[in-house]
């Protein structure tokens, strides 16, 4: 076997087992240091077998969002360990401070909802929320297709916000106000009336028996509130988008506000949550200058390699 041949077929098996791992590792018990390692050596990998494209680009972007889903998932594989682990109380106590006495969350509910019904805005919160999960690779495909001179960087600022937050999400594992509220940790005030899982309710209510599906596959992991990268993501696209132009930025900056205004209002996080994912986001934007160089060198380091490997 040639040199060249060697390497592709490293290369894909990285690609199978990047792929497999994910899958598989609650059957053969696999580490987590294990899965992300495979899982992330595979849109390196694709470097190595096709040269670059825009189809190649979304399979790498494709494979670095399986690696974190891995990595959002992996610690709930283990529910006990986890719980004995989360954290509650710390968000309530700087939610409580911002909201003078109550979180915001229970006094956006208190103040707003209406026990007769969903109103037609508390849907359309609920449906912002249940979009996000297009709106960071929608945003992507959008600067590949009508702005590729940006698309490098737009990429590693939105999918760099992902890998980040969920660093944190396995060092600091952090509950959503509907948990906390659950587990006694939230104080109502006079009003009296509970913190609801608005968007669950509204979920049952239009989906009916195909809810429990939808919720299990979207809701891998219930206590990765800290920092909410629905927001952290939203905020990074919607400054990638500005960079494209006044009128993407503009709707991306309303999308984005409007999410953080349905996620503090639905439950679903803190204040407290969306100022870390806003921060992470910002951080991000801020470090890819400095780090333009060193991950170039990097990116020309293995390009030169897979670019031989294809050639030879």
């Amino acid at each position: 076997m040639t040199s060249r041949n060697l390497i592709r077929a490293a290369a894909w098996a990285a690609v199978g087992l990047g792929v497999a791992a994910p899958l598989a590792r609650k059957r053969l018990r696999l580490k987590p240091a294990v899965v992300l390692a495979t899982a992330a050596s595979a849109p390196v990998a694709v470097t190595f077998l096709v040269p670059r494209s825009k189809a190649r680009d979304v399979v790498v972007c494709s494979l670095q969002m399986w690696a974190y889903f891995a990595a959002y998932e992996m610690p709930a594989d283990d529910p006990e360990r986890l719980r004995s682990r989360v954290r509650v109380d710390y968000p309530v106590r700087t939610d409580m401070v911002i909201g003078a006495g109550r979180i915001p969350t229970v006094r956006l509910q208190q103040a707003l909802h209406r026990d007769s019904g969903f109103q037609w805005w508390e849907k359309v919160l609920c449906w912002s929320h249940w979009v996000w999960f297009f709106v960071p690779h929608s945003t992507a495909l959008y600067v590949m297709f009508r702005h590729p001179e940006q698309f490098p960087r737009a990429a590693t600022r939105i999918y760099g916000t992902f890998d980040l937050g969920a660093v944190v999400y396995w060092a600091v594992p952090t509950a959503p106000p509907w948990f906390a509220a659950e587990a006694g940790r939230i104080d109502f005030g006079p009003d009296g009336r509970p913190l609801r899982r608005l968007m669950r309710e509204y979920g049952e209510e239009l989906f009916g028996d195909h809810w429990p599906q939808l919720y299990d596959a979207l809701g891998g992991n219930p206590l990765a509130a800290m920092p909410s990268l629905h927001f952290g993501t939203s905020v990074a696209s919607a400054q990638v988008l500005r960079d494209t132009g006044p009128i993407a930025g503009a709707i991306g900056w309303a999308y984005a506000s409007t999410l953080g205004f349905a996620l503090i209002y639905l439950g679903e996080h803190y204040v407290t949550d969306l100022v870390a994912g806003g921060s992470l986001a910002e951080g991000v934007r801020r470090a890819t200058p400095r780090a333009a160089g060193p991950l170039k060198r990097a990116g020309d380091w293995v390009g030169h390699w897979a670019g031989r490997a294809r050639r030879a």
